[in-house]
């Protein structure tokens, strides 16, 4: 798997519905790829229903051909009221390439690709000194 930049031409940042994620779990499941949750149930165990927020991480490709794309998903988490989670996901290039994107202006992709690598580092409320 290669590593997707904020340059490269596939990257991309996208808002989705809780019932795409749904629909993009099943297709992992199908296709029997281990980055997903184990089922349906257990996503529903974690994730709480509402929007996510999706970004590339990098292409698997086989013979030239990308075969598939990990995303990162933030998501707010059930259990934890305002908490948010940072899992990997696997996707299907036509599905990937069908989703709405939301880091068309360069400014915006790149305080998005911000976001996610403070995310996937951990946040903390920090009191200030």
């Amino acid at each position: 798997m290669s590593v997707i930049r904020a340059t490269d031409s596939d990257f991309r940042v996208c808002q989705i519905s809780f019932d795409v994620l749904l629909e993009i779990q099943l297709e992992a499941e199908e296709r029997g790829w281990a980055t997903r949750w184990t089922s349906v149930d257990a996503l529903r165990s974690q994730v709480k229903e509402g929007s996510v927020i999706l970004q590339s991480l990098m292409r698997e490709e086989r013979g030239g051909v990308v075969r598939a794309y990990r995303c990162l998903l933030l998501f707010s988490t059930v259990d934890d009221g305002d908490a948010g989670g940072v899992v990997t996901i696997d996707l299907d290039p036509a599905r990937y390439e069908s989703l709405e994107r939301l880091d068309r202006d360069p400014d915006v992709r790149n305080a998005l690709a911000r976001m996610f690598s403070l995310a996937m580092g951990g946040i903390s409320m920090v009191s200030k000194k």
